[in-house]
C-alpha cells in the first residue's frame, strides 16, 4: 500500500495555501527611497576560517570514528574543515548574484565539493522572491542559518543523512521564498524543486525531480517560539520517494546578559540511496521499506559579558538520535555534543570552542563506523 497519492495531495495543498494568503494580502504602502544615487553592482566579499584539533578518546577507533581492529588509523589529527570565501554581488534594486566557494576542499577531489552556493534572487516584495541555481532548499532548521554561526560542533548527523538524499545540503533547482502574516501569526514559507543529486553535478541523475515545501509559524513572540513544518515528495529513478519534518526554535531572553535558545527537530523519510544499493533482484517493490528516522535536541545558553577582549561565553549539549534503516535492519545511533566555547568578537568574529562527541550504536560492527566512539575537540574560527 502506498501513501504518494496522499502525500502528492497534501503538499500541492501547501503550495496553494501559500499562494492564496500572498494573493489575500495587499502590498503595503512604503516610501522607497531614490535609486538615483545608488550605483550598480554593488559587492560585498565576506569570509569563514575554521580549523581543529581532533583526538580520539576510543582505543582503535581513528578520529573519523572508524573502527580498526588492526590497531592502525589515526587517533589525533589537525585539520581545516573550512576556507569559506562568498561573494555576493547586488545588480539592481531586486536582483543578486551570489557565489560560495570552500577553498578548504581542494584537499579532496574538488570536482564536485568547491563550490557550495552559485544562485540568482529576485525579490519581488517581502512576500515573494525566486531563487534559481545552487543552494540550500529549507527543509528544516539547520538550512536557514551558515555554519558559521552553529550552536554546536557541526551540522547534526540527520542533516548530512538528509543532504545524501537530495532534501538538504547544496542542491541544485528552483526556489520560491517569502514572509507575511496570517491574521496576527507571522508566517514564512518554502517551496522547492530540485534534481536531488547534491552539488556541481554535470546532469541530474534520472528524469525525476523532488518537490519541498517549509511552512513556519510564529507563534509566541516574547519567547521567538516558531513552529515548522517540512514536506517532500519526489521520483528516483521511477520510484516514489518522501519526506516529512517538524520542528520547533525558541530563543529566550531572561536578562539583557542571560539567554537560552533551544531547537527540537525531528525528520523521517525514504532511505532510496540504501533501496538502490541492494541488488535488483533482493530489492522489494517499495522503496518506503527502508526508512530513516532521526531527531535532535540542542539547548544553548549564551552571556553577554561584553568586555573589551571577550563578547560572551556559551555552554550547548546536543542529544541526537538516528536510525538509517529502522524498517528492516535497525542499529539506531545516539550522539551527544557537549561544547564549550568563547566568542572574542561580536556576532562570533572569532570564537574558540571546546567539547567531547560521545557516539553509541545498538549493535557495534568491527572495521566500520558503527561503533562506540569518544572524540575530543579544539575548534577556532573566524568570520569576517
Amino acid at each position: 500500500m502506498t501513501f504518494y497519492p496522499i502525500k502528492k495531495s497534501l503538499l500541492f495543498c501547501l503550495m496553494l495555501l501559500c499562494c492564496k494568503a500572498i494573493a489575500q494580502i495587499p502590498d503595503s504602502v512604503k516610501t522607497e527611497p531614490k535609486e538615483d544615487n545608488i550605483k550598480y553592482p554593488q559587492l560585498q566579499i565576506k569570509g569563514l576560517f575554521q580549523a581543529r584539533y581532533l583526538v580520539g578518546m576510543t582505543k582503535d577507533v581513528d578520529v573519523n570514528g572508524l573502527h580498526h581492529a588492526d590497531g592502525s588509523g589515526t587517533d589525533n589529527n589537525f585539520m581545516i574543515k573550512y576556507m569559506r570565501v562568498q561573494m555576493r554581488a547586488q545588480i539592481s534594486k531586486r536582483t543578486e548574484v551570489v557565489v560560495l566557494a570552500n577553498l578548504a576542499d581542494f584537499k579532496n577531489d574538488p570536482k564536485s565539493r568547491v563550490l557550495e552556493n552559485a544562485y540568482l534572487k529576485y525579490t519581488f516584495n517581502p512576500k515573494l522572491a525566486i531563487t534559481v541555481g545552487q543552494f540550500r532548499p529549507w527543509f528544516g532548521i539547520e538550512e536557514t542559518y551558515p555554519i558559521d554561526i552553529i550552536k554546536s560542533l557541526d551540522w547534526s548527523n540527520q542533516y548530512t543523512e538528509f543532504g545524501k538524499l537530495g532534501w538538504t545540503s547544496f542542491q541544485i533547482g528552483l526556489s520560491a521564498t517569502g514572509q507575511l502574516e496570517l491574521g496576527e501569526i507571522p508566517f514564512q514559507y518554502a517551496v522547492s524543486v530540485v534534481n536531488g543529486n547534491g552539488k556541481n553535478q554535470v546532469n541530474d541523475n534520472d528524469n525525476g525531480k523532488q518537490y519541498s515545501t517549509r511552512l513556519v509559524f510564529g507563534l509566541a513572540k516574547k519567547y521567538n517560539l516558531n513552529l515548522g513544518l517540512n514536506g517532500g515528495i519526489g521520483d528516483v529513478f521511477s520510484k516514489k520517494v518522501y519526506a516529512v519534518g517538524i520542528d520547533l526554535s525558541s530563543l529566550i531572553h531572561f536578562d539583557p546578559k542571560w539567554s537560552l535558545d533551544m531547537q527540537l527537530e525531528a525528520k523521517q523519510a525514504t532511505n532510496h540511496p540504501l533501496y538502490f544499493a541492494v541488488d535488483p533482484e533482493l530489492r522489494p517493490e517499495n522503496p518506503d521499506e527502508y526508512l530513516i528516522r532521526g531527531a535532535y535536541f540542542l539547548p544553548n545558553l549564551r552571556y553577554e559579558i561584553n568586555h573589551k577582549n571577550l563578547s560572551a561565553f556559551e555552554l550547548s549539549c546536543r542529544y541526537e538520535y538516528l536510525d538509517t534503516n529502522f524498517r528492516l535492519n535497525s542499529n539506531p545511533r545516539q550522539t551527544i555534543t557537549p561544547m564549550f566555547g568563547l566568542e572574542f568578537l561580536k556576532n562570533y568574529g572569532a570564537r574558540i570552542q571546546l567539547g567531547m562527541q560521545f557516539d553509541r550504536y545498538k549493535h557495534q560492527v568491527e572495521n566500520t563506523s558503527q561503533y562506540n566512539n569518544n572524540l575530543f575537540i579544539v575548534q577556532v574560527q573566524s568570520r569576517f
